[in-house]
């Protein structure tokens, strides 16, 4: 039974990963209907936080059907850091979730996301101060290191364990990796095992199947596993390891007008929680994940990923699901 301090999340958990543009209400609704277990906000900027920019405040929404849900928050700045971890506390989640795995440059280059790999005393003193300035539950992730000549990612464990921290999701590539590359799971597993590690260990990089879910469940033993760009367009994906997990099952993959239902309600929510413009330019990632393996159906997601107005795209879901619903040679 995974715990983070207390709240439970059942057996053998499954979890969103933060990521930026992509984890956002519209997007978490449909994980949860498909049974993810705990989810997390795209990561949060604490400059932007405590300067009030609108973007940075607006991903503080979180709506009650979302729980258990953690804020997660980046920076370098442990001033920063505490004024903004106040503020997460008043939007009242169940986590506070610190990214110290964030890859991209203008993040790490001061110090903040995986740039704080560098400096893991500071990196230690910096979750301490959280720990101490918040009721919430602190939780952090994190990658293996730098790179393949600083895997401290056992130390790191023990040691932001020892000042508090409740449950570690990682990701099994270095910063230097970013995405590429295949995740390195044998040092999660290593942690896990590790005896004087006790709170939840997530991993996270490279689940993109049920059957590599349950084998890396087994193999590595962790609590949980964290899920992030294998979601992009494909909320199934937490139902799938779900079923296999439990019945050794692969169920059937999501219908025609269940991919098509799930694109009109992401786009729908999309529009009304970022406005029309937004909504619609951020729903374009997901529209190949939607439909992969279609035939022919360039053609729609060409005119899905370049088309400004909402009507039209709600007809071309509509004239989708109509054809490939009768066309099962398409499929």
């Amino acid at each position: 039974m995974a715990k983070i301090a207390d709240i439970d999340l059942g057996e053998f958990p499954l979890l969103l990963a933060p990521m930026e543009d992509v984890s956002d209400p519209p997007f978490r609704a449909l994980c949860k209907q498909n049974g993810c277990d705990m989810m997390y906000t795209e990561f949060i900027s604490v400059e932007g936080l405590i300067r009030d920019a609108t973007k940075s405040v607006q991903k503080l929404d979180i709506y009650d059907e979302e729980r258990p849900i953690g804020i997660q928050i980046f920076g370098a700045n442990i001033e920063s850091m505490k004024r903004a971890a106040e503020m997460v506390e008043e939007a009242q989640p169940e986590v506070l979730d610190i990214n110290y795995g964030c890859p991209v440059k203008k993040v790490v280059c001061k110090m903040a996301g995986a740039g704080i790999l560098q400096d893991i005393d500071r990196m230690v003193k910096l979750t301490d101060e959280i720990v101490k300035s918040t009721s919430l539950p602190v939780t952090v992730k994190t990658r293996l290191g730098w790179d393949s000549n600083s895997l401290y990612i056992e130390e790191v464990a023990e040691r932001l364990q020892d000042v508090g921290i409740k449950a570690l999701s990682i990701h099994g590539r270095t910063r230097k990796q970013m995405y590429k590359g295949e995740a390195d799971w044998e040092l999660i597993g290593a942690i896990k095992n590790n005896p004087r590690v006790h709170i939840p260990i997530f991993g996270n990089g490279d689940i993109d199947s049920p059957q590599k879910a349950v084998e890396y469940k087994e193999r590595y033993g962790v609590d949980g596993i964290m899920i992030g760009r294998a979601s992009i367009g494909n909320p199934w994906i937490f139902r799938e390891i779900k079923a296999y997990v439990e019945t050794g099952q692969i169920i059937d993959p999501p219908t025609i007008s269940e991919r098509v239902q799930a694109a009109r309600q992401h786009l729908t929510h999309s529009i009304e929680w970022k406005g029309e413009r937004l909504g619609i330019l951020e729903m374009r990632r997901h529209y190949t994940n939607y439909f992969r393996g279609l035939r022919n159906i360039k053609h729609y997601r060409s005119k899905l990923v370049t088309e400004l107005s909402a009507q039209p795209l709600y007809d071309i879901l509509e004239e989708i699901e109509e054809i490939y619903s009768h066309d099962y040679e398409a499929v």
